[in-house]
């Protein structure tokens, strides 16, 4: 039996209607009322967990889930030892650095050495950083970030960006982009080298699926 990591949020809607078009139905997971955390597809085919966006990774990882849906931006983020499969092409946003509208600074380039930048990314904000060969302080923010430039704990934030808006009410602009993020197909290396429950059927099967919607789309 086919196990699957979902993530609650804002990729869990298109995950399960994804996996709803190869016959795996967990849309239990979308009804209000639900408190359960692994539901079993009607087919008893397949079983689905529902965790934490940044858990999604750990539980493929550690083989308790052998596929999973999960965020690009996560899995930078975490670099955990998974499968990569296929891009998904939904849930599009985009990695950015943001400072206040009344900064002087216009480009990442241009932050003050040993600056401060507050994020939750830490590892993809170091990393990126580190490209720049500009030396900062990293501040590790897991709630609202844009509080960091408002109250000027720091010069800038990197964090998610989808339509821009949250940034714009609280007088916050993008200057960099670090990478665009859409969800990811992952798997655990040795479940999909082994070819467990048919693993490569069904991966095949959600690679044709995001294959026919880019055509539609087109």
């Amino acid at each position: 039996m086919i196990t699957v990591a979902l993530p609650k949020g804002a990729l869990l809607t298109e995950s399960i209607e994804l996996l709803q078009s190869i016959g795996l139905d967990f849309s239990a997971f979308l009804n209000p009322a639900n408190r359960q955390l692994q539901i079993f597809d009607p087919t008893y085919t397949a079983k689905a967990l529902l965790v934490r966006t940044q858990d999604v990774p750990v539980y493929v990882e550690y083989g308790q889930a052998q596929l999973g849906i999960v965020g690009y931006d996560v899995l930078r983020e975490k670099q955990p030892q998974v499968a990569h499969l296929v891009d998904l092409q939904f849930g599009r946003c985009r990695m950015s650095v943001a400072v206040k509208k009344s900064s002087p600074y216009r480009s990442a380039i241009e932050l003050p050495l040993y600056g401060r930048v507050a994020s939750k990314f830490v590892h993809c904000a170091h990393e990126y950083f580190q490209t720049l060969d500009l030396e900062v302080e990293i501040v590790p923010l897991y709630g609202s970030v844009e509080l960091g430039p408002i109250t000027s704990m720091s010069e800038a934030i990197v964090d998610l960006v989808a339509t821009g808006r949250t940034l714009q009410e609280n007088g916050l602009i993008e200057i960099e982009v670090l990478f665009e993020s859409t969800a990811r197909l992952i798997a655990h290396p040795l479940s999909y080298r082994l070819n467990q429950d048919d693993l490569h059927g069904a991966i095949e099967q959600l690679r044709s699926r995001v294959g026919d919607r880019l055509i539609l789309n087109k």
